[in-house]
């Protein structure tokens, strides 16, 4: 791996013996340096095998423990930054000088985490790498790294967008809005708070705390919140969202509430799950008499432990009402979709002709674009599905192509992968049949 160029902030070796007895923090900008390096090589060659070998060698070859991890986290492929390069060379061209400005951006950084620090002195050194994506993060972190995408964290107004489709235009313009400095300060310490954190488990409730924690803790370290819609709308929608929140918030319903957004709905709120797990994290800061032990309280809660979590949301007092988690987890259930019938049909005796090719299940509601497909009782050996057509048009029923031999049985399971436009999971429909002889 290459000589990786970094930014020691000086502030975590010398305001306090405690920073004395860790490790300097880094900053890392050696992904950026390689990326350009690469994108000039790319463009100087039509041939794409050329190109993939060129981004290979002096990009993902050279980059460091931060940029493996963006690539795994977010599933970039070098074969997509490629195609990316090739097909937005305006964007890319434009995104450069806003790209070189991370190490004064970062220089910012350094006054939140010695503030950051002194709140929660248990605070573990995180390292901080800046590096070039494919659009899926601004900030992220894996292995107790803060890991940045620069091209969607410090782009602003003149990074050309007009080549790129109409979903990412939309989403990098709004982006793009504001001090991209003030913004970074932010999101660092945000993902910063999530490197000490325990990892969330299935229910609704567990991931918008843990969310709803860093976007508080950074408010009380930088001043701010995030400019955006689900902080904006937020307090407005809020008396109408905290119904709508325990409604779900025992169940996995994430789809209503994290990563929905709707480029073609301008009145759509998206991420306001984010904005619910703020609002009871605020309501017990905002009680606590002792607001370091508070901040500590919630950077360490078991988020994975539904009783742990279950007990905070007691504690913030958020919903004064006792909760009746059964019965709210009932009402959820009762709304879940169902596969009503399989075409072809089996014959009595579960029997069907080894000359179908498709099999098409209906559903009870419309449903949306995720699916869940696994084996049937007999494994993979019995599983006979070869090929997708998916949905229908009017998303009630779902297609597979299957390969089927005589004299055998065969299976598989609709897994609650499938879920309704309104995000209730299927009820997984397992289906056993054998061919006539």
């Amino acid at each position: 791996m290459g000589k990786s160029r970094l930014l020691p902030l000086l502030p975590f070796l010398i305001f306090s013996r405690a920073f004395a007895q860790q490790p300097a923090q880094k900053v890392f900008f050696s992904d950026i340096d390689n990326f350009w390096v690469a994108y000039d090589s790319i463009r100087t060659t039509p041939d794409s095998l050329r190109q993939l070998q060129y981004l290979q060698r002096l990009y993902i070859a050279k980059g460091t423990p931060g940029l493996k991890s963006m690539m795994e986290v977010r599933r970039y492929t070098a074969a997509e930054y490629v195609s990316a390069i090739r097909r937005y060379p305006k964007f890319w061209n434009s995104l450069r000088p806003f790209s070189r400005r991370a190490p004064a951006a970062a220089a910012g950084i350094e006054p939140y985490l010695k503030k950051l620090k002194q709140q929660y002195p248990a605070l573990r050194p995180a390292s901080i790498y800046f590096t070039m994506g494919l659009f899926r993060a601004g900030g992220t972190i894996k292995d107790g790294a803060v890991l940045i995408g620069t091209e969607m964290a410090l782009g602003g107004v003149g990074v050309d967008v007009s080549e790129l489709p109409a979903r990412l235009k939309a989403l990098l313009t709004r982006s793009y809005q504001g001090d991209a400095a003030k913004k970074l300060e932010l999101t660092v310490v945000h993902e910063y708070v999530h490197t000490q954190q325990k990892l969330p488990g299935d229910p609704l409730l567990s991931l918008a705390l843990y969310e709803g924690t860093c976007d508080m803790v950074a408010e009380v370290i930088t001043g701010r919140v995030p400019a955006l819609p689900y902080m904006t709308s937020g307090p407005a929608l809020e008396p109408g969202l905290r119904e709508k929140f325990k409604a779900e918030m025992f169940s996995p319903a994430f789809q209503n509430w994290f990563y929905n957004q709707k480029a073609d709905d301008p009145k759509h709120v998206s991420d306001l799950g984010y904005y619910m797990g703020y609002a009871i994290c605020k309501a017990y800061y905002q009680q606590a008499q002792n607001k370091q032990a508070a901040i500590k309280r919630l950077i360490e809660l078991d988020y994975g432990n539904d009783a742990a979590v279950e007990a905070f949301l007691r504690e913030t007092r958020y919903y004064p009402e006792p909760l009746d988690k059964a019965q709210l987890l009932r009402a959820y259930a009762a709304h879940n979709p169902v596969v009503v019938s399989m075409t072809p049909a089996p014959l009595p005796g579960g029997l069907l002709d080894a000359s179908v090719k498709e099999l098409r299940f209906t559903f009870s509601a419309a449903m949306g674009p995720y699916t869940g497909t696994g084996y049937g009782p007999g494994g993979k050996e019995q599983f006979p599905v070869t090929g997708r057509v998916g949905f229908s048009a009017d998303r009630k029923s779902y297609t597979y192509q299957v390969d089927l031999k005589p004299g055998r049985t065969y299976g598989l399971t609709l897994e609650s992968g499938f879920k309704s436009l309104d995000g209730h999971p299927l009820v997984p429909y397992e289906v056993t049949f054998r061919t006539k002889e």
